[in-house]
């Protein structure tokens, strides 16, 4: 009988590791688990891969500190040992923060919502700069909807669904986007509806703080 079972990774991701794609992140956690010499449970085909599924991809130079991947091990390992095997490998930028069992029969991990932090452009700290912000804010805030170009089509959204939470705390914007059945808003699309979308070149910094999902408490 095939032994399949699946543990939950949150890991932060940052510093340089945040400058590679999703798709690179994906290989590197295959190289990880191959060094850390751990038994996947691995896809069918012609060309196996080891079961590994991230609930949602991290935008190019967006830092993660709670990301979360589920693996399916062909074999039981305590999760504390699991934890250790991983940590160990000190691939920079990339920290284990928690690793757990799931139950047996538990759905494929779904996105609910994702808590972001953008740090303002260091250019962006005087008093007018800063009520410019709350201004803008405030008049995103006032809307029913908002609406972005993404290809070439428009992408809508509900402002009281879809963005929970749009906040000016100490220097930094917080905000909160709800994963939507179609294409969800990203940090970038508010920076760009707020009339902001030159801060990133300006050196501001986008970190996603916490991953959601649909069947955690909130």
């Amino acid at each position: 009988m095939t032994i399949r079972i699946r543990y939950r990774v949150r890991f932060e991701k940052r510093d340089l590791l945040r400058w590679i794609g999703h798709n690179d992140l994906a290989r590197l956690w295959e190289r990880i688990v191959r060094r850390a010499q751990l038994k996947p449970s691995m896809t069918e085909g012609f060309h196996p891969k080891p079961r590994i599924a991230f609930p949602s991809a991290l935008a190019l130079g967006i830092e993660g500190l709670d990301e979360v991947l589920d693996i399916d091990l062909a074999e039981e390992l305590p999760p504390d040992d699991l934890f250790r095997r991983l940590a160990d490998d000190h691939q920079p930028g990339l920290v284990i923060k928690h690793v757990c069992r799931l139950p047996e029969g538990i759905k494929k991990a779904q996105l609910k919502r994702s808590d972001y932090v953008i740090a303002l452009p260091p250019s962006m700290t005087s008093d007018s700069d800063l009520d410019a912000i709350r201004a803008a804010v405030a008049e995103l805030k006032s809307r029913e909807t908002v609406s972005v170009e993404r290809k070439k089509k428009q992408v809508v959204a509900n402002v009281a669904n879809d963005i929970p939470q749009l906040e000016l705390e100490d220097g930094h914007l917080v905000l909160s986007l709800t994963a939507t059945p179609g294409a969800s808003l990203k940090p970038n699309d508010i920076l760009q509806i707020l009339g902001f979308d030159d801060w990133i070149n300006g050196g501001a910094i986008i970190s996603r703080t916490r991953v959601v999902l649909e069947e955690e408490h909130t």
